[in-house]
């Protein structure tokens, strides 16, 4: 498991990269990979290449969530597998998060 983080768009846009397994071992990574993001507009967390995602993974988003904004937050989940999407989607994480 790996997290990447990469500021694209002129610094406005942080992109998270997760690799692997998305559950609580990841948890410092992800934190670190955007808690120092300050005036970032837009955070993209890319899944590509998540193999798996647990409860815990879904509280890590949602904590990035508040860290970004809360409501007024723009963060999209991209390139989830079947198996990722289908547990956002359970979640009723469409309605906190742009999914593509």
């Amino acid at each position: 498991m790996s997290v990447r983080a990469s500021l694209e768009g002129e610094g406005r846009e942080l992109i998270i990269k997760v690799d692997g397994r998305f559950d609580f071992s990841a948890h410092q990574e992800f934190r670190e990979a955007y808690e120092h993001s300050n005036g970032v507009g837009s955070y993209v967390v890319d899944l590509g290449a998540a193999t798996y995602l647990d409860s815990s993974a879904l509280g890590m988003l949602l904590l990035l969530r508040d860290h970004a904004g809360g409501d007024n937050s723009a963060i999209c989940i991209t390139n989830c597998n079947e198996d990722v999407k289908k547990i956002l989607t359970i979640s009723n994480f469409e309605q906190l998060f742009t999914i593509q």
